[in-house]
């Protein structure tokens, strides 16, 4: 399982998904690992449906950074597109408790999908920040677009 799970973290890290900064965003949020220097420039864009409900439009970066986090960008992105603001937020505490739990959590498949690869992070402490940066960036760009709320509009972004 082991091989499986690293084999989806070097193909994340070698072919990422979402990458390359795209417009219309609605919020992006910049963060860096003081540890290593990995950083991450984020921007989300979200919509409202006519019941109010916020959903992730789309999830792009930029990033440099060493394998882990540049996988675990790749795999959030593939997890949170399309996911309204709620289930997004559970996903976030959900993997960032599967990777703080020094090998006590092996993650929930079902709920995280390949982001389960990264349960053996949470042995390395080193590699924690790592493996969370680009979901601390989400977070940041996330909390931005739900203050500027008056402007998401149901049929698109910026309205």
């Amino acid at each position: 399982m082991n091989d499986l799970y690293q084999e989806i973290i070097l193909d994340h890290a070698r072919a990422p998904h979402h990458a390359g900064l795209r417009e219309p965003y609605d919020a992006q949020a910049h963060q860096v690992n003081p540890t290593c220097g990995d950083e991450v420039t984020l921007r989300i864009a979200v919509t409202r449906d006519a019941a109010g409900e916020v959903t992730i439009a789309d999830v792009s970066y930029d990033a440099v950074g060493c394998s882990i986090s540049q996988a675990s960008i790749s795999v959030m992105t593939d997890l949170l597109i399309g996911q309204t603001l709620g289930h997004s937020q559970a996903l976030h505490e959900a993997f960032e408790a599967m990777v703080k739990s020094k090998g006590e959590d092996a993650g929930d498949e079902e709920l995280l999908g390949d982001a389960v690869a990264f349960a053996g992070v949470s042995q390395y402490a080193n590699r924690v920040k790592c493996a969370l940066l680009g979901w601390k960036a989400f977070q940041q760009a996330t909390a931005e677009a739900v203050a500027t709320d008056a402007q998401i509009g149901e049929n698109g972004i910026h309205e």
